[in-house]
Parts: C-alpha cells; structure tokens; sequence
C-alpha cells in the first residue's frame, strides 16, 4: 500500500508509479485555488496493481482442489494433484463430497491410495470461510466462477489450470504443475485482485400474501428454483448479474437508478451489471467493450434494446445501482448471479448492486498484462486478422529478375490466365508464316490486280482458326492485311472470302 499525503507535490511521476480511481497523478492541488476535500483521516490510500503480489504470513497448510465435473479428461490431472498434495507436500486437501462418489474417480487405480487422505465438504451445509488456505482449479472459467461462489467475504488466493473449453481466467498449464505451485507456496507470484458485486434483493411485498405456485418438475420448467427452498438475498459475483425477461413473451421494463438518481428506463430484454472480470463474458457478446480487470468500475450494458441509442455504459466502482421493475411493467423479472441462483423480481422489489470490498485474488502465470492479452488473444481471437500487405516498389533483386522477364515477353492485352502467353508464341510463329505467305501474295496480287477484281483466297491459320493474316497485336478491332493492301492497290476492301474467315475471329 502507498500513502500519499494531501500536500504531496511530486514533480516526476515516474519516480512514483501510483494510480488512483481517475488518473496516475498524486497532486492534490489545482491551479492557485483548487483542491481536493480533506477527508476523516487525511490520507489517500492508493494501491499499485504492479505491485500486488502473493506473500504468506505462515506457511499454507490446507488447499482446496476443485475440478470440472462430467469430464474424464480432468480424472487423471486430478488424481496426479491430490496424490501429489497429499503425499510430497503434505497438505490437507478438500474436495467436494460428489467427487468422491464419482464412478471415474472411485474406479481410477490410484485413487484407492489418496481416498482416506483427502477432507469432503457440502457446498449447502459446509463453511469454508476459516478453512482454506489456497485454492487450485482445475477446468474452465466456471470451475473459477464456483470457486467464487463457495466464499462470499474474504477469498483465498486461487490458482487456475486450464483444463477446460475456453479458458479466459485460467492461465496456468498443467503439464508441469509441480515448479508452478511449489512456486506459488513459496511466494513467488503476481496476483490479480478480480472485484465482485455486492447484490442485495430488497422484497418490499414478503407481507403481502402471496399465490402458490406450483413446484416445477423436469417436464414443465426445470430451470425454475424450487419454491420450498429458501434462496439467499445477499450474494457476491465475480462476472455479472443479470435481469432479464424470463419466459414471458413480454418486453422487460425496468427502471435504472444510479445513487439514488433515476437515470434510465431499459425496455428489452433485460440488463447486465459486469465487473471488469465480467466485461469480457456475457458484457462482451451483447456489445460492451472490454475492461481490464485492475480498473475499478461497474459496467452497465442493456440486452436487445428497443432503441438504437442505448449503448452501454461504464460507472465509477463505488457508486450503487437500484433496478426495479417500472410499475406500468406488463410482467416481472428474472435475476441470476453468475449463472446461478436464479430468482424473481417483482414489482415491489428492487435489486442493489455495489463492488464488494472482497475481491478474489487470482495468481497470474507471469503478471497482470501479459495473462490479459494473452487471453484475448488465445481465447477471443482479438484484432486476429490478416496483415495488409506492404507497397511493392520493386527494389528487391526478386522483382528485379521478374521485372526484366516481364519486358521480355510483354502479355498480350488480352490475355487472362499463363495459358495465353503459350498462345501468344504459336501466334508469333504463325505470323512469321504468314509474312512470307503477304510477301508471295504481294507478287501475286500485283499480277492480276489489273486483270481481276477479286482478291485471292486468304490463307487461315490452323492453330487460330482465323485469318492468318489477322494483325493480333492489333486486338479484336485490327483491320485485316488482305483488306488494307487490295485497298491500296485499288481493289475491293469488302473482299467476301476474308470476312468469311473473320466471322470465326475474336472482331
């Protein structure tokens, strides 16, 4: 932590990197008369995110491992972990109680060795609170996001591997897991502190009587919370929480408050509230932009909004938001946390949604920026394209060579594909045949212009079928030999025999 006083003037940032909630400037003073309020303890506590990283104030002593479930892939890291866990660093290790009655797990042939080693724990009876020095995922992002979940105040430090589908929060490969968490035991990582939502359900009508409803089943609506089990009002998120529509075919409207300001009416379907983590989810995939998980903020983003205005929206992280259901809404709506506890709103409740002052410190494989980017890169394909290609100005001795090859055997202007330059040559020899055959036909024709009119029949080409002596260089609108030498002989230039010869020509 970095304490900076209010009369601090520092004349080189660099040589203190701080960052505060608007920019990387201790100053406190603006111009001869600004400044900022004093508050109760005279102090600005500013948090570098380069500098957080991981230490231990004893030794950790109990992990807990959790792991993707309905996947036989992660069977054997899992087993591998605990056994190692268990038997070379001898921790205490806690996995959940389902997964000591998979059927993978049970008939895995190690797992007999490590079975009466390893601690269970019920997510819906067990406190972990007090219990967990350090937390090792092995899956995908939910493995993370459940992770979360299980502690909703302070959470330990959490090591993800990617052993899943995407991956976005899990940097860490497992192939050699033992340097990378002996590292972390011993203290040498860079952590980055992911903020969570606070979200509070205020149910204004709990006096009111309200109508039974019948308990869902598989076959009606198995996504519908039973209604015999009580579902918390206070719960912490790690991406989003999201009000939507629901099953009614109805458009959502719900009123947005922001500090107890009404700010906007959403009519759509539904709405999000991200954290930075949470930006690059389900925030994402509705048009939100990207935000980097060190940078406290809220994000707001409408889902399938009826106006092409309503774009989303990013807030200061200490601001509290109220979303209510307007009251001239035709039905209610829906709220889940991260995916889960799935609820009702209705029209005297009203959901508040703040950043936690409990954030989960997740380690990072090399640092904060490197691990971002890198996910962006490998998960979401950022800015993935193919480079523009660079001006031609042929100075290298490549284009040289080619250059002086394309002057030697310039293309025709016609042509259209390489088979045409092997056309052009046959052309080129069937007009130095043709020349000696004008050259016989000059004698000829000056031999009998006097004594007939008619032209003598002119000589095709059987490479061409065309005139032989049809001027090719010439194109498709090049006048025929035959035509211009008996005209200039005096003769007939409509000469019928050539043009029969040219209907098969390109003219």
């Amino acid at each position: 932590m970095i304490y900076i006083d209010e009369d601090i003037l520092c004349d080189n940032i660099d040589d203190v990197r701080t960052r505060s909630l608007n920019a990387p400037s201790p100053i406190q003073q603006f111009g001869p008369c600004g400044r900022i309020m004093r508050n109760s303890a005279m102090i600005m506590t500013i948090q570098d995110p380069a500098s957080q990283r991981l230490t231990w104030y004893k030794p950790p002593l109990s992990v807990l491992v959790i792991k993707k479930v309905r996947d036989a892939m992660v069977i054997p890291p899992f087993i591998e972990l605990v056994s190692w866990l268990t038997l070379e660093k001898r921790m205490v290790v806690f996995v959940e109680a389902s997964v000591l009655e998979e059927p993978l797990v049970t008939k895995h042939a190690k797992f007999p060795d490590v079975k009466d080693k390893l601690m269970s724990f019920n997510e819906k009876h067990d406190d972990l609170t007090d219990k967990i020095d350090f937390i090792i995922c092995l899956g995908g992002d939910g493995t993370l996001l459940y992770a979360s979940s299980l502690f909703q105040q302070s959470v330990p430090p959490v090591m993800a591997f990617h052993l899943g589908s995407l991956g976005f929060l899990t940097p860490f490969k497992f192939s050699n897991f033992q340097e990378q968490v002996t590292n972390v035991l011993e203290g040498h990582a860079a952590l980055t502190l992911r903020s969570r939502l606070r979200c509070i359900i205020v149910r204004g009508g709990y006096d009111k009587p309200q109508p039974k409803k019948p308990k869902p089943d598989a076959t009606t609506a198995p996504w519908l919370p039973d209604p015999g089990v009580k579902l918390p009002s206070n719960l912490l998120v790690l991406n989003e929480v999201v009000i939507d529509r629901g099953p009614s075919p109805y458009l959502s409207n719900l009123d947005l408050y922001l500090d107890g300001r009404r700010i906007t009416s959403v009519q759509g379907d539904g709405l999000l509230v991200s954290t930075p983590t949470g930006s690059t989810a389900y925030a994402v995939a509705a048009g939100a932009s990207m935000i980097h998980p060190s940078v406290p903020a809220i994000m707001v983003t409408p889902i399938c909004p009826h106006s092409l205005s309503f774009r989303p929206i990013i807030v200061p992280a200490g601001v509290e938001l109220k979303i209510t259901v307007s009251k001239d809404s035709r039905n209610t709506a829906w709220i889940s946390f991260d995916g889960r506890m799935r609820q009702e709103l209705t029209h005297d409740d009203s959901l508040r949604v703040t950043t936690s002052i409990y954030p989960v410190p997740s380690i990072c494989a090399e640092d904060q920026i490197a691990d971002w980017f890198a996910s962006l890169d490998d998960c979401l394909r950022w800015n993935d394209r193919k480079r523009q290609r660079h001006f031609d100005d042929g100075n290298t001795a490549a284009d040289d060579a080619n250059l002086m090859s394309d002057d030697a055997n310039p293309p025709s202007a016609d042509a259209k594909n390489p088979s045409d330059d092997a056309n052009h040559q046959c052309d080129g020899a069937n007009r130095l045949s043709d020349d000696g055959n004008l050259m016989s036909d000059d004698g000829n024709m000056s031999e009998s212009s006097s004594a007939s009119s008619s032209v003598p029949t002119t000589p095709t080409s059987a490479a061409s079928g065309v005139c032989a002596l049809y001027d090719a260089e010439a194109g498709p609108s090049g006048l025929c030999r035959v035509a211009e030498i008996t005209e200039s002989e005096g003769g007939d230039s409509d000469d019928d025999s050539c043009n029969d010869n040219h209907e098969a020509g390109p003219s």
